[in-house]
């Protein structure tokens, strides 16, 4: 036994020291069970998502059948429906991000070079709060806000403004996501704005640059890989949904029509044709933050 024991203990400082000398195997080993979950249980059922895009479902059986046709495909582009819900996705996700970009750029501003570390921390709490409460939960209640006859409706007709119904538009719906996602893009705008010198803006201004000048030249090309990494979360994030567009404005986006395709009529094929489309948005995307040095600045 304790020639056994010695032996294994040898071997233990023998790997232990060939490990010592070979960093990469050493990073290597760590990193080799996260690397093949991702590749066996993300990248491979992503696969095979994809590739039943290619087959046909039967239509009694309601089966998956490895048939290779482009007729998922064919649908997407000759159905106008289908182009219209793309469409509409995309455009309402530019819309958050933009709606999200302006409202959190100040506010992020002001936490980066204006407030004090106590106050800072106390809007990082801010910021942070609706966070902690439940998805499903914020939703429901934008959508008691934004139903007819609802509060925000009684509050226009105070003002002035009748017969305006808030959750009868398109813009129920960026104004619930861009509440969802602010977070998302108010700390990265903040951290790339806490990165900027003081002496860069203070050099800006013993040059006679003003305000809009040492933004225009200085703040935003600086801040602007930071604005990139946070539209990353508003898009993708809107642009995935399904769940607010059928509970606030009963919408239709590609999600809904993804689920309802697989979960309900049981076209496996469809719906992973239609799930192509924003891997392939999010593919021309991220190669765009990317340029834009977005990576960088997460």
């Amino acid at each position: 036994m304790t020639t056994e024991a010695t032996a294994r203990s040898s071997g233990g400082r023998r790997l232990a020291s060939w490990l010592h000398r070979h960093p990469r195997a050493r990073v290597g080993a760590l990193l080799a069970g996260p690397v093949a979950w991702l590749v066996l249980a993300y990248l491979g059922s992503l696969a095979i998502l994809l590739l039943s895009a290619f087959w046909e479902s039967d239509a009694f059986s309601g089966r998956v059948v490895p048939n290779w046709t482009l007729a998922s495909f064919q649908a997407l582009f000759t159905v106008e429906v289908y182009r219209t819900i793309a469409a509409r996705t995309i455009v309402i996700a530019i819309a958050v991000t933009l709606t999200d970009a302006l409202i959190a750029f100040p506010i992020a501003y002001y936490m980066a070079r204006v407030a004090s570390r106590r106050l800072r921390s106390a809007l990082f709490v801010l910021v942070l709060l609706p966070l902690w409460a439940s998805y499903l939960v914020k939703v429901y209640a934008w959508r008691v806000l934004l139903a007819e006859g609802g509060p925000l409706e009684w509050l226009f007709g105070v003002l002035g403004v009748p017969g305006v119904s808030p959750g009868s538009s398109g813009a129920s719906l960026v104004v619930v996501f861009a509440y969802l996602w602010l977070p998302y893009m108010i700390l990265p705008i903040y951290a790339g704005l806490e990165r900027i010198p003081s002496s860069l803006l203070e050099a800006s201004a013993d040059l006679g640059g003003r305000g809009a000048t040492t933004f225009r030249r200085i703040v935003l090309p600086l801040v602007l890989p930071a604005l990139a990494a946070g539209s990353i979360f508003t898009f993708s994030l809107t642009l995935g949904d399904y769940i607010t567009p059928k509970l606030v404005g009963n919408t239709q986006f590609i999600g809904n029509v993804v689920f309802e395709a697989q979960g309900v009529a049981n076209n496996v094929p469809f719906a992973a044709a239609f799930a192509t489309v924003p891997i392939l948005i999010m593919g021309v995307y991220l190669l765009a933050a990317r340029r834009l040095g977005a990576f960088d600045a997460l």
